[in-house]
């Protein structure tokens, strides 16, 4: 792996399936890797809120033996309080790593242009990859396969939704993205996914018709429809997203085994009804669970031979 994880599009087919085969090891035999970062310390820094982030970081750091240490808005106000360059600089003299969950992805770039040590995007208004290497390895593990896998991503062409074009372009899966009008992925997203789709046999469709979008559908995948920093757009949100609500007549287009996927917080009753993410096709806790094994995975491969 490269010395940071900031996008999906900056890793290799073979890149991410050794992520996985590690995250399947430390999965199945924790103890084997418990001083893996034996004397290691890495640094949260957060401007967002956070659970599953924080929580897997946390805990993956603790079990793999090292030191995690939690900077909120509080502590580091990026850009404001102190330069990212001068924040990057001085973390690098005491940490092993950063991970950083900010609203600006430029931040992200600016931390890794700047620090000396591994940079983790723990998700930035861009891009999520930590989640959609989870939501691949977590798919992977149900259908035995990536090649091949037709998912359907109903809801906000928003990171989430950017990191899993990017990595199901890059492991061969066929993804179609239904949104309303200009809730679309952006046009540069789309524009790399496509390149690294014909390079991976993939693809990729659009669409503003759900319906569409989940025919034959193996997984369904959908997150909130209103983001962090976008309160103030829930109510005409909540207008535009009518008719992507995922519900049991859109998921009967489905195959008959579908998936139901979602990245967690949900606004239930909004993006998705009780009935289908409490449903029997329902692997979202599997996936937030997954996502403290691909973490530590990520840190592993990040942070080995790195004193």
């Amino acid at each position: 792996m490269k010395k940071d994880l900031i996008s999906i599009k900056d890793l290799s087919a073979k890149e991410i399936e050794e992520v996985f085969a590690l995250a399947q090891q430390i999965k199945k035999t924790k103890n084997k890797f418990a001083s893996a970062l034996k004397g290691k310390s890495v640094g949260l820094v957060f401007q967002k809120p956070s659970n599953r982030t924080r929580v897997s970081f946390e805990v993956g750091v603790w079990e793999l033996g090292g030191n995690c240490i939690y900077l909120g808005p509080d502590e580091i106000n990026l850009g404001q309080r102190e330069t990212i360059e001068d924040v990057a600089k001085t973390l690098s003299r005491y940490l092993s790593a950063i991970v950083a969950r900010t609203f600006s992805h430029q931040m992200v770039l600016d931390l890794a242009r700047y620090a000396t040590i591994p940079v983790i995007n723990g998700l930035s208004d861009l891009e999520h990859p930590c989640q959609a290497l989870s939501d691949l390895f977590t798919i992977k593990e149900k259908l035995k396969k990536l090649a091949g896998v037709k998912m359907a991503y109903v809801g906000d062409g928003n990171n989430v939704c950017n990191s899993l074009i990017y990595a199901s372009s890059i492991t061969g899966g066929n993804i179609k993205v239904a949104t309303p009008k200009n809730y679309e992925p952006k046009k540069e997203i789309i524009s790399t996914a496509e390149y690294l789709a014909k390079a991976y046999k993939a693809s990729i469709e659009l669409t503003n018709n759900p319906l569409e979008a989940v025919k034959g559908a193996e997984v369904i995948y959908t997150d909130v429809w209103t983001s962090m920093g976008q309160e103030s757009e829930a109510e005409k949100r909540r207008r535009d997203f009518a008719g992507f609500n995922i519900n049991e007549p859109l998921v009967a287009k489905a195959e008959k085994n579908y998936l139901f996927m979602h990245c967690l917080p949900a606004h239930r009753g909004e993006e998705v009804t009780d009935s289908i993410i409490d449903g029997e096709h329902s692997i979202v806790f599997d996936q937030a669970e997954n996502r403290l094994h691909v973490q530590k995975a990520i840190l592993v491969l990040l942070l080995r031979g790195i004193k």
